[in-house]
């Protein structure tokens, strides 16, 4: 988490007052809760002792991330770069970002906390070698393509 933290206060920092910190507040989008606050601390500790050492391990431990939904703003964009990051340091690809269809996206990441298959696959077909581009970073970061939408915020 640690390292998520320091991606999303490098990115966020200029923006929000918030940025890098745990979101205090409960955060909800449609029918979905995140992970409630009283659990987000133990969440985030058992996200980070979940191995991390092959493709399945990296993408269970990218949907328990969101769904525990650390900060109050700009989770998606944090943990797809995080993602990346894992998956080359562990095991030498990244997401190519423009081949990953927004909708199936986003509709494989709603369905994942139930079935995970549907994401892994999307992601696994998407995958390069090609870990030093950057522009295919910056595909995952891109706010208009992968729209993170409206959340409801709880005190």
């Amino acid at each position: 988490f640690e390292s998520l933290a320091k991606i999303h206060k490098y990115l966020f920092d200029e923006i929000y007052d918030f940025a890098g910190e745990v979101r205090k507040v409960n955060i909800s989008k449609g029918n979905f809760r995140f992970a409630p606050l009283i659990y987000l601390d133990a969440a985030l500790q058992s996200i980070d002792k979940m191995p991390q050492s092959t493709f399945d391990e990296i993408v269970e431990k990218y949907v328990e991330m969101n769904v525990a939904h650390p900060f109050r703003e700009g989770n998606g964009r944090s943990t797809r770069i995080w993602l990346d990051l894992m998956l080359k340091k562990e095991i030498g690809y990244v997401v190519d970002w423009s081949k990953v269809d927004k909708e199936d996206y986003l509709l494989a990441m709603e369905r994942s906390p139930i079935k995970d298959i549907e994401i892994k696959f999307l992601l696994k077909n998407s995958l390069t070698d090609n870990v030093n581009d950057r522009e295919i970073y910056m595909k995952g970061i891109d706010h208009s393509y992968y729209y993170e939408g409206y959340y409801v915020y709880k005190t």
